[in-house]
């Protein structure tokens, strides 16, 4: 065993499993592990009702775990630190969520993720499960309009959880909730911006070099690179960042908007305060209007000084199943109908 002298952590090889297990202990009325790595809600909802499931790495915490619970996530199948889980694991959640009214899987589009994902499903139809995926592709740095298979999932996905795990708790059809989420996929954009990349918990790895004084808009979550440029102002990167938003969802003077600033490691609350002051202000000057608004970390990448911010267009349900509907989760709780 290698002692990773800059992180509290034991063996490097057991950062995964140990964090799921400490996650448990400390919520053990919310979630609970069925198997290597899964976890669930404790108090599942009725079967009677699709189970909205995701996958994804660890070392992105509270992503994806941290939004297994009432009104959100069913279950979440957790992979090594920044790596996909294989597939046989997502078949063993597949088959611990089987139901007649399905089950939803939504993946972010990073290949690892569509992999494991495509094979669980053919897995699971061998078997008479019934499920379909639902991909998420947020992330705007690809370039305006790039098809979206260029395009990764992102913070995107943790609003959408909200949304179709409010819908999955109305009774909502399979076909009722792709529809529900799919048209949100078209709405919603993130982008993320960096000052300073981070380390691999298991090796003390830098993932990328950012010089002092450069900024890079279009980092990925993994420290992939976008544009460098050197840092400017919070205002004048907010502005800059809300325009490439708006340029991507286009909405149109009185639309409801969703702005979400999600903490991606160790940039500090004042400043995400401050970013989120002028995002807001450029919104409201464009003639849209703030719904729903958020600042916390959702999915972050270890100490990366980044942030993302999220927009969203948002049609009445979308806004009513974000800002309404019960949830209770350890890392998302809204109190709703």
């Amino acid at each position: 065993m290698t002692q990773i002298k800059t992180k509290f952590i034991n063996d490097p090889e057991q950062v995964t499993p140990e964090l799921l297990e400490g996650y448990v202990l400390a919520y053990p009325d919310l979630v609970t592990l069925g198997g290597e790595n899964i976890v669930l809600r404790t108090h599942p909802k009725d079967e009677s009702k699709v189970a909205i499931v995701t996958l994804g790495g660890s070392g992105h915490e509270p992503a994806l775990s941290g939004f297994v619970g009432e009104g959100m996530l069913d279950c979440s199948v957790v992979g090594d630190v920044f790596a996909a889980p294989g597939a046989q694991r997502v078949f063993q959640a597949l088959q611990l969520m089987k139901r007649e009214a399905g089950i939803l899987l939504v993946v972010l589009n990073h290949s690892g993720d569509v992999m494991s994902a495509n094979m669980a499903c053919q897995l699971a139809e061998r078997v008479g499960i019934k499920v379909k995926q639902l991909l998420t592709h947020d992330d705007i740095s690809a370039g305006i309009d790039a098809p979206l298979n260029d395009r990764r999932g992102l913070a995107g996905c943790v609003p959408l959880f909200k949304i179709l795990g409010a819908a999955a708790e109305e009774g909502k059809t399979i076909d009722e909730l792709t529809e529900i989420g799919e048209r949100f996929n078209k709405q919603v954009a993130t982008l993320a911006v960096a000052m300073r990349s981070c380390t691999h918990p298991q090796n003390n790895a830098m993932i990328s070099d950012l010089p002092e004084g450069i900024m890079e808009i279009g980092m990925g979550q993994h420290g992939e690179g976008g544009g460098r440029k050197p840092l400017v102002s919070a205002d004048d990167t907010a502005t800059e960042m809300v325009d490439l938003l708006c340029q991507q969802i286009k909405p149109v003077a009185g639309d409801q908007v969703m702005l979400i600033i999600n903490k991606v490691g160790s940039t500090t609350q004042m400043e995400l305060n401050i970013i989120f002051r002028k995002a807001y202000k450029e919104l409201e000057a464009k003639g849209f209007k703030v719904g729903m608004g958020r600042i916390q970390e959702l999915l972050t990448v270890q100490e990366q000084a980044s942030f993302q911010m999220i927009l969203a267009k948002l049609d009445e349900d979308h806004l009513d199943y974000l800002k309404n509907k019960r949830a209770d989760t350890p890392y998302w709780t809204t109190i709703g109908k």
